[in-house]
């Protein structure tokens, strides 16, 4: 006879060299679904059922020497997989569900089998007490942090320095920015395998060098900074352009230059070149300058100054007014609830926000939170009320986008005003931002795109848009 344990029935039978006839007896009862899990009775026990035949048992099913029970584990790993992920199940005698669907990365894992909670190394879950545990949200806390926020708490702190000496930078004579005692150019991987805190050291020069431009707008392009909204108040949040003295008086030629989209600001076409290149590829001022020198006003718009950052303010929770009439016990044990979730928040905030960086909220400048909006107010506020009669747009990525929204809102101001646009690498989408066909004529006659390309200069480039002409600008990369 012989007999197939269903893979499903998981049974333990001490076993010995004496006891082989009554595992032949287990074998058969298992098959008739009446053995019951983890039971044998012991050897020598009369029963009413006749003596089976002797069967030949598996290798592994083989008499062995009694060994000492292991201890029982107070969780264990099912074999199901999930993702690339280990389910955790509680076992059902310490636990009470309390870690139940937790979920460790496999690599933290030694292996998938067995049930020793040695073999969860690394993970907090392996060291919890044997007793019914209050681990369950903490360790749903533990399962959400993620490595990379871990590895947060080994980072230098974020002080930086404000000045170009500071960081010992410097603008060459060549524009180019320098090591002031290596001459070397700038190193983004300052610290090796800190790539967060690099990143943060670029963003800090970024944010000096955007103040440098600023500079070198009012100092060498002769430029004036206008607040806007014009009328703002002396508490609301405000963004500025750059004019030139004859910008709304100059009755013949006015230059609008508007740059992309990201951490670029006003006189800026990409701080990654200003950085690795020099000014003059990464910033406007060559046009700016060229357009003055050719009796141009002009107008540097600034649409990604959208809003202020300020500190966001931390919530006070009041106690409630009848506390004092509440009892003593209740009160302590709003207190050490109180506490509990203070030292939870605590500990996880350590690991999230390990430089203790402020909370920040936006507070958006009114009438300029978008780059379509900012291009629409300069439109109305300044353009449109300017003594030039023909008016020149050079408008960068996004700012192609900006200035088609622009024509969108004021179609019939924008013809009778602007007689050329010069885009370049614009990411504007007729379709998608709904222009009608007048405007996509007009654009069509008034309108080019000067596009990425490694085919000579002004060389045509194919368009799936019936919007402008694209013409190769000679370079394969985007700025």
């Amino acid at each position: 006879m012989s007999c197939m344990v269903p893979p499903v029935i998981v049974f333990q039978i001490p076993l010995a060299k004496e006891a082989s006839g009554w595992l032949q007896e287990g074998l058969s009862l298992v098959s008739e679904g009446s053995v019951k899990e983890g039971r044998a009775e012991p050897a020598g026990r009369q029963h009413d059922k006749p003596h089976l035949p002797q069967v030949s048992l598996p290798a592994h099913l083989e008499p062995q020497e009694p060994r000492q029970r292991p201890r029982p584990a107070y969780f264990r790993i099912c074999r199901r997989r999930v993702r690339n992920d280990v389910l955790i199940a509680c076992g059902p005698r310490k636990c009470n569900l309390n870690l139940f669907g937790a979920r460790i990365p496999r690599e933290k894992v030694l292996t998938a089998r067995g049930s020793s909670t040695g073999e969860l190394e690394g993970h907090a879950s392996s060291r919890l007490p044997p007793q019914p545990c209050s681990w369950g949200k903490s360790s749903d806390l533990l399962s959400r942090i993620d490595l990379d926020e871990l590895m947060k708490k080994d980072e230098p702190p974020f002080d930086f320095p404000d000045t170009l000496e500071g960081f010992e930078y410097a603008f060459n004579e060549k524009g180019q920015l320098r090591h002031i005692k290596t001459g070397e150019p700038f190193v983004f991987n300052y610290r090796e395998d800190l790539h967060r805190w690099n990143q943060k050291r670029y963003e800090a020069l970024g944010e000096i060098i955007t103040k440098y431009v600023y500079e070198l707008l009012e100092k060498d392009c002769n430029l004036k900074k206008i607040s806007i909204p014009v009328d703002a108040t002396e508490s609301e949040p405000k963004s500025f352009i750059f004019m030139s003295e004859d910008a709304l008086t100059n009755p013949q030629k006015l230059m609008v230059l508007i740059h992309g989209s990201g951490v670029v600001r006003a006189g800026q076409w990409a701080r990654r070149l200003i950085i690795n290149e020099d000014l003059d590829s990464g910033t406007q001022i060559p046009f700016i300058k060229r357009a003055m020198d050719e009796g141009y006003g002009v107008i540097v718009l600034n649409p990604n100054e959208n809003y202020i950052e300020v500190e966001k303010p931390k919530i006070r929770v009041k106690s409630s007014s009848d506390s004092s009439y509440e009892p003593a016990e209740k009160r302590e044990r709003k207190d050490k609830v109180s506490k509990e979730t203070k030292k939870r928040r605590d500990f996880y905030e350590k690991y999230r926000n390990p430089q203790r960086e402020k909370e920040m909220m936006q507070l958006y400048i009114r009438e300029n939170g978008s780059p379509e909006e900012h291009a629409v107010y300069v439109w109305d506020h300044f353009i449109a009320q300017s003594a030039a009669e023909n008016v020149f747009f050079v408008a960068h990525s996004y700012g192609g986008l900006a200035f088609v929204e622009l024509m969108i809102q004021r179609e019939a101001d924008v013809k009778s005003k602007v007689t050329a646009v010069a885009l370049t690498d614009s990411v504007h989408n007729v379709w998608h931002q709904e222009a009608g066909k007048t405007i996509r004529e007009w654009m069509r006659e008034n309108c080019c795109n000067w596009v990425s390309s490694s085919e000579p200069l002004d060389t045509s480039v194919e368009s799936m848009l019936p919007d402008c002409p694209r013409v190769s600008a000679a370079c394969s990369t985007e700025m």
